[in-house]
């Protein structure tokens, strides 16, 4: 690689379960998404789709949103509503998946961050 390559950061995103409900009767509730932390989101984005899944159970649509992104490094809690997570036996791992897109709608990156709950 030449020494004045530019290699792009990857674009990445963290959340925590903190202020969640505990939920384990496997009902979940509509409950406000959570804080996402926000790295290297690529120059152009305009808006960043959320989507949770259940690595346990991944044919359960635990639904998301879509959030339009003016610039900074979070999304603030209670964007956008979705299912929490209750497992209704033992931990699952469960898997955020963040699509950044430009005002067209294309898709300029995709980032993934999983964490076991409860």
């Amino acid at each position: 690689m030449p020494m004045n390559s530019v290699v792009a950061a990857e674009f990445s995103i963290g959340f925590s379960w903190s202020g969640l409900k505990k939920c384990t009767s496997g009902n979940p509730n509509r409950v406000n998404n959570p804080k996402f932390t926000l790295k290297s989101v690529p120059t152009g984005t305009t808006r960043i789709d959320f989507k949770m899944k259940d690595r346990n159970v991944p044919s359960y649509n635990h639904g998301g949103g879509k959030v339009k992104y003016k610039s900074g490094s979070s999304i603030a809690r209670g964007a956008f509503k979705y299912k929490s997570p209750c497992p209704p036996s033992g931990k699952h791992t469960y898997e955020w998946t963040a699509t950044a897109r430009d005002a067209k709608g294309k898709k300029l990156a995709v980032a993934k961050a999983r964490k076991s709950y409860p």
